[in-house]
């Protein structure tokens, strides 16, 4: 495996870099690009959903962004310790009907050795929103780096 740092142990600099990887990796869009941060065999509890493995994560991330349509997220950082990371999220898109939504939630990340995420649990919970309630705009600019973004 390609190692990918920052790689464990975490200190609050690490994770934080670890954390905007992430956000700005699946700001892309590209699930075959976010699938090469993950194990070969990275196990996710996304919601209700169980997957494993990159081709599975593909697959996932596929069908995910055929659904939300112009998605777009924002990830913070919440804690860490050794090879393990928390993070909250918002994320905002629409469905083919044009109906807005803004997703909040957590996950707990779990890192190898080499730096790929072996473990994700991601709980998700979503809110109607109309399109002028929106707040987030594409991928962060480099200046929002590290900036907390509202609970509401």
């Amino acid at each position: 495996m390609t190692p990918r740092p920052p790689l464990p142990p975490f200190d609050e600099d690490s994770a934080k870099k670890k954390v905007q990887a992430a956000e700005d990796a699946w700001n892309t869009r590209d699930p075959h690009r976010v699938a090469l941060a993950y194990t070969e065999d990275s196990v996710w509890r996304n919601r209700d959903r169980f997957v494993t493995g990159r081709p599975q994560i593909v697959e996932f991330l596929t069908q995910k962004w055929e659904r939300e349509l112009d998605y777009a997220l924002r990830k913070e950082l919440w804690g860490f310790r050794g090879n393990r990371i928390a993070v909250r999220f918002q994320y905002e898109c629409h469905d083919s009907d044009g109906q807005w939504y803004r997703s909040y939630g957590n996950e707990l990340w779990e890192f190898s050795d080499e730096g790929l995420m072996r473990r994700r649990e991601a709980s998700i919970n979503d809110l109607r929103i109309t399109e002028a309630d929106r707040r987030i705009f594409g991928p962060r600019p480099e200046s929002e780096y590290g900036v907390t973004f509202p609970v509401q």
